[in-house]
Formats: structure tokens, C-alpha cells, sequence
């Protein structure tokens, strides 16, 4: 005896604040075609509900003391819901069974019959993105509830993404819909096409911040002259592109003996919420390329920004910055290696010196990363579309 509850969401497991999540919920009865036509099972409830779980460090932040109004009642018992954003599911057949009408809150789900819906919900766009730092989180859960009769209550948790893009908020879609396009074979509701709306104006804002390309170039030089120069076409970029920049050392008066190039992010807390004051920020590293360059005279790296990182952001609590970290190993010497004649005059042996001086110095170029198309992140999510439970 068991009623088998899927939750399928159909566009993948990764959204942006402001759009609207649809999750497609199936009760079946998985029960052999040996069994008789009178194996059923009653369904007492569903209800299903999205939040956001906030995780942080002791160690690292000192929040302000709860309001025991607010306390998530959830910490204490899991089969408890919170108390707010709670939406109950409208179960409806799916097929053609004629099973009789609703009864005191219960369903009757025959053999290789049952109960299908669609939950919809719009993400709230002023909330924060899914992330798992080293002193935060914010993970997002849609979780749905049910009971079978006289049986326990079973909780299904769909874990999902979310990517936050700044200034959606504050745009105003036309009121007059005359004018938007539409397509007039179709019918939409009001919501499906704000939804539409929304993700099309995320991808256009992307589009032009990240498409813009200028000729940054920077002087590398440390105490004693110009190591050489670098150079980037741009500074803004999305989650899964490529950061691409060259050297040119060749007009350099110092050898530089060696580079490397980090992409890294800055977790940093907000001074009111610091555990300590003065506490600094947290570093990770996504991409690294490492190069030995003597007696080299141009130069380039391609450090690719994963699609499951998390775009920069900043709440009332933490803040997410990008990076490019360098580090040289420079040499005062005129030159990296010494000269040693063979036996024959007109043979020359180049060999490396044993011991050299060397200066290191690093340099800090922050850099802007944004999120990008929600189902092209969808391919690379460690999140399951299909997620089941038996009750």
C-alpha cells in the first residue's frame, strides 16, 4: 500500500528572482496489474510551499536576536510548515477515471490512476540568490507536504537555483498590452506572460552589458622600473564566459620570471553583522593559470567563469565581489642566464644561473560578473528537474 508523489520542474532547476517557478506534481498508485480493482489508497492532503533557508558561521557573523513572533517553526518540527507563503496544492484528475467526487478532504487514487497539478509561484525578485559561502548561505527548497490516510506525514523537498539580476526590479512593463508583442494563436495567462517578459528583458540586459568592449590597458611596474603591460577588452561578464587578457613584456626594463592569474571572489560580511571588528573578507579561487616567462615577450590566459559560481551580489548581510589576483616573480638582473663557451669556438652553451634574486608583488583588478540565461545554467545544475517520494 503506497501513493508514489513526483514533482517534475519542467524548465530546470535554475531561475531568476521575479520569475515564475512551475512545478508539475503527480500522485500515482503504483501498483502491479495483478491487483484487484478494489486496491486504492486514500490521499488526506497536499500542500506545498517555497522558502529560502539562511545558514551562517558562527564564528563569522553575529546576527541581532530573533523575534520570537517570526521563528521558523520548522527548526522544530519538520512536519510543520511555515507559517507564511503556504499554498495548497488544487488537485484534479489527470485522466478520465470517474472516480466520484471530493470527500472530506481525501482522494481516491486507483491502481495506475492518479491525481495531477501544476503549483506556480512567482520567486520574490528583492530576495537573495543561492549561494554557499564560507560564512553564508541561502539555499532555496520548494517543499510539499502530504498524508495518506492513517499513515505519517511525508515531506518531498525540490531544491532548486536561484540568480539574482540587478535592476529588474525597478523596470515597468507597458500597461498598454496593444503593444507589446504577442503571439494571437495563443492564450496565455497574465502571469505566464509576465514571466515571458521578464526573462526576455533579463537576456537583452545581459546582453548589452556584457557586449560592451573597450581597450583597458594597465602598466605593471614594482619599486625598481616597468615589469610590462597588460591588457583586457572588458571588465563585465556573465557566468560561463571566458576572461581573457594579454601581456606584453617586451617593453619591460625588469625580467619578469614568472606570472599568475587568479579568478577569485570576495565574501565579505557587512561591518554591522562582523564577528570581530576589522574582519576580513574570505577568498576562493574558481580558475587559475600559472606561467613561467623569461625571455618571453607577449603573453596571454583564458580563465573560464563556471556556470554553477554565483554572480556578484550584495544584501544587508554579505557582499560577493570579483576578481583577477596577479602575482609576478620578478629579477634585477639584466639577465637570466649566463653564457659558457664548449670546447669548440664556435659552439655556445646557454645554461640557467643557480642562484638568482628575485622580488615578488601581486595586483588586484576587480572585475563585474553577472548571471546569465537561467536554462543555459540549467545544464551544469548539481539539482535534479525530478525529484520522488513514497508515502
Amino acid at each position: 500500500a503506497m501513493i508514489e508523489v513526483l514533482a517534475k520542474l519542467g524548465r530546470g532547476p535554475v531561475f531568476l528572482a521575479g520569475e515564475v517557478l512551475e512545478c508539475v506534481i503527480t500522485f500515482t498508485n503504483p501498483l502491479s496489474a495483478a491487483s484487484t480493482s478494489a486496491s486504492s489508497e486514500m490521499l488526506a492532503w497536499a500542500s506545498a510551499q517555497i522558502h529560502c533557508q539562511f545558514h551562517t558561521s558562527e564564528n563569522r557573523v553575529a546576527l541581532p536576536p530573533s523575534d520570537g513572533s517570526k521563528h521558523d517553526v520548522q527548526a522544530e518540527n519538520e512536519t510543520v510548515f511555515v507559517p507564511n507563503r503556504v499554498h495548497c496544492l488544487r488537485l484534479s484528475y489527470y485522466t478520465a477515471c470517474g472516480l466520484g467526487k471530493l470527500q472530506k478532504c481525501s482522494r481516491c487514487v486507483e491502481k495506475r490512476w492518479g491525481l495531477c497539478d501544476s503549483y506556480c509561484e512567482t520567486l520574490p525578485i528583492d530576495g537573495p540568490p543561492s549561494f554557499r559561502g564560507q560564512s553564508v548561505k541561502y539555499v532555496y527548497k520548494l517543499t510539499i507536504g502530504c498524508q495518506r490516510v492513517n499513515s505519517p506525514i511525508k515531506l518531498l523537498r525540490v531544491p532548486f537555483r536561484v540568480l539574482v539580476l540587478h535592476g529588474l526590479k525597478d523596470y515597468q512593463f507597458p500597461q498598454d498590452e496593444a503593444v507589446a508583442p504577442s503571439n494571437p494563436f495563443l492564450e496565455e495567462e497574465e502571469s505566464l506572460k509576465k514571466d515571458s517578459r521578464l526573462a526576455d528583458l533579463a537576456t537583452e540586459l545581459l546582453m548589452v552589458a556584457t557586449s560592451r568592449r573597450s581597450l583597458h590597458l594597465y602598466n605593471i611596474s614594482n619599486t625598481r622600473g616597468k615589469v610590462g603591460t597588460f591588457c583586457i577588452f572588458k571588465t563585465v561578464y556573465k557566468i560561463g564566459e571566458d576572461v581573457i587578457g594579454t601581456f606584453n613584456f617586451s617593453e619591460g626594463d625588469i625580467p619578469c620570471l614568472q606570472f599568475s592569474v587568479s579568478l577569485q571572489t570576495e565574501e565579505s560580511i557587512q561591518e554591522e553583522f562582523q564577528r570581530r571588528r576589522g574582519q576580513l573578507g574570505s577568498f576562493s579561487t574558481h580558475a587559475r593559470h600559472q606561467e613561467a616567462c623569461l625571455h618571453t615577450a607577449q603573453s596571454s590566459f583564458s580563465l573560464p567563469i563556471p556556470l554553477s559560481s554565483t554572480p556578484g551580489f550584495t544584501t544587508n548581510i554579505v557582499s560577493l565581489k570579483w576578481r583577477l589576483h596577479f602575482e609576478f616573480v620578478t629579477s634585477g638582473e639584466s639577465s637570466g642566464t649566463c653564457l659558457v663557451r664548449g670546447s669548440q669556438s664556435e659552439a655556445i652553451t646557454c645554461t640557467g644561473v643557480e642562484q638568482i634574486e628575485v622580488d615578488t608583488f601581486s595586483w588586484d583588478l576587480p572585475i563585474k560578473v553577472l548571471p546569465t540565461n537561467p536554462i543555459l545554467a540549467s545544464y551544469v545544475s548539481q539539482f535534479s528537474s525530478t525529484n520522488s517520494i513514497t508515502i
